[in-house]
């Protein structure tokens, strides 16, 4: 796991286009549990600092789109949403259009872009307000790092592959969510 983090490291430090050659699925589903679990420990990371952002009353998190939708519908649409609707929309939108970057000095830019506007996007997640506005790049941080993720792996092996991760990134966390009902 420690080679798949230096290479993802590396990757999002000079973002370039070209696919990895090693075809074999063993290698593939490797290097995929190595970055779903990068993936998790990344947004656990970061999650302390949303509980110090909703304790110091600046964002009320019950307020998430996520608490909404669990209130009003089965927990079957919601899975369906979060993890096949959801990631094969965004990674149709936010990862196919990168390999189209053909040129060296548009790839990197466009890289970033993409990450930046999937990480953007999820805003929506909250009640906007002044304060939503303000601390926007922390909010949406573990969804734009993801997207950097989603961006490696998509121009590595491809969009299913992107797709996947996205879909089992998010399958985790809402199964999660899922289990905390129970308690």
């Amino acid at each position: 796991m420690k080679e798949t983090f230096s290479e993802l490291i590396a990757y999002l430090k000079n973002p370039v286009l070209v696919k990895d050659e090693n075809t074999n699925t063993n290698y593939r589903l490797k290097k995929f549990f190595h970055l779903l679990i990068i993936s998790i420990i990344t947004s656990a990371i970061i999650m302390p600092v949303f509980g110090l952002i909703e304790s110091s009353g600046l964002v009320d998190m019950n307020q998430h789109a996520m608490e909404e939708l669990m209130e009003q519908y089965p927990k079957i649409f919601i899975f369906f949403l979060a993890v096949i609707l959801a990631p094969v929309l965004e990674e149709l939108i936010f990862r196919a259009p990168l390999t189209l970057f053909y040129n060296k000095n548009y790839f990197k830019p466009a890289f970033y872009v993409f990450a930046i506007l999937f990480g953007l996007v999820h805003i929506t997640n909250f009640t906007i307000t002044t304060n939503v506005l303000l601390l926007a790049p922390i909010l949406v941080l573990p969804q734009t790092i993801l997207g950097g993720y989603l961006g490696f792996i998509r121009v590595k092996f491809g969009l299913a592959w992107s797709i996947l991760l996205h879909a089992t990134y998010n399958a985790f966390f809402i199964l999660i969510s899922f289990g905390s009902d129970l308690f």
